[in-house]
């Protein structure tokens, strides 16, 4: 074993790690600790006993359920409090560790989902939407654990009683608690034809650019679903529908007037934007679209995240291209 053959695995850890804990950063902590760990322990590694694979998932999922003991679920707004009327006070910010954080499509899916079948890249990108993600939180870490492995990476009940101890009575009865308790699941995100797996709809995400960074609130609008949804993130406030929406953009005196939106790329499957305002990093902005409409905005406040998507710290500087 060497240290090649631990980082070809480091991208499906950080998937699973992610979708564990809701946050990239303590995402790319628990595999940094889990490699550091299979590096320090490998002349112990009998290959006889367990694949590879299968020996970095068992510590990875012990270093997540070592993290998760004792700390708050993280969420999404809608998850914390109900809809607010448009001009309602936003409140107090909550601190990161309340939130579900958005991650780069390209830190957990593997690279090969470019050349995968379009249904398979569907599934991958449906397993870490933010609304899935944050559904997972609900669930108790180890319930957490045996639906990723089953539903999402496709084990099989025997490897995951292997990998996390017990029965495969207890492993199919753990991920029956965890489908159960977990929401129905949403209208599946779809492209302009309506076809599962499209790609992005980039015509419809220039329009909402453009009509953003002229602050064009009747365009905007015009983009959105009926129900779509706006969540500001550290802030519990957060508003649904068309017509609320329409009023709180007319009635904020144009905050976000003069911003100018840098693409970012896919997070969790949908397209990201950094926000700039008077050329300084603003908030990262998460666009999610379903059947030819805007769903749901998410600006994620602050630069935090910036140098996770490659995003200058300043508009105008060069975007960085070394991940």
């Amino acid at each position: 074993m060497d240290a090649a053959e631990l980082e070809r695995h480091r991208t499906e850890l950080t998937g699973y790690c992610y979708r564990m804990l809701g946050c990239g950063f303590e995402a790319e902590d628990a595999v940094q600790e889990t490699l550091a760990k299979a590096w320090a322990a490998r002349e112990r590694y009998d290959p006889g006993r367990a694949p590879l694979r299968a020996w970095l998932f068992g510590i990875a999922a012990n270093v997540c359920l070592d993290m998760l003991r004792g700390t708050r679920r993280r969420a999404r707004a809608m998850d914390l409090a109900p809809n607010s009327a448009p001009g309602g006070d936003l409140g107090e910010p909550l601190p990161a560790h309340r939130w579900v954080q958005p991650v780069p499509d390209g830190l957990v899916l593997d690279g090969q989902l470019l050349g995968a079948d379009p249904a398979e890249v569907a599934v991958a990108r449906e397993s870490v939407r933010l609304a899935f993600v944050a559904a997972l939180q609900h669930l108790p870490p180890r319930q957490r654990s045996v639906l990723i492995l089953r539903d999402v990476l496709r084990w099989s009940a025997a490897e995951v009683a292997a990998l996390l101890g017990g029965s495969v009575a207890a492993v199919n009865s753990a991920l029956q608690r965890a489908r159960a308790a977990l929401p129905a699941p949403a209208e599946p995100h779809t492209g302009p034809s309506g076809e599962v797996g499209e790609e992005v709809d980039r015509e419809l995400l220039a329009r909402y650019v453009a009509a953003f960074e002229r602050y064009d609130v009747e365009a905007l609008v015009s983009l959105l679903h009926e129900d779509a949804t706006m969540t500001m993130p550290p802030y519990t406030w957060w508003l649904r529908g068309r017509a609320d929406i329409h009023a709180a953009l007319l009635g904020s005196d144009a905050p976000c007037a003069g911003s100018r939106l840098l693409p970012a790329g896919r997070a969790n499957g949908a397209a990201a934007f950094g926000q700039y305002l008077g050329g300084e990093p603003f908030a990262l902005v998460v666009v999610e679209t379903r059947r030819g409409r805007v769903s749901a905005v998410t600006t994620h406040l602050g630069d935090r995240l910036f140098p996770m998507f490659g995003l200058p710290m300043s508009f105008g500087s060069p975007v960085r291209t070394d991940g």
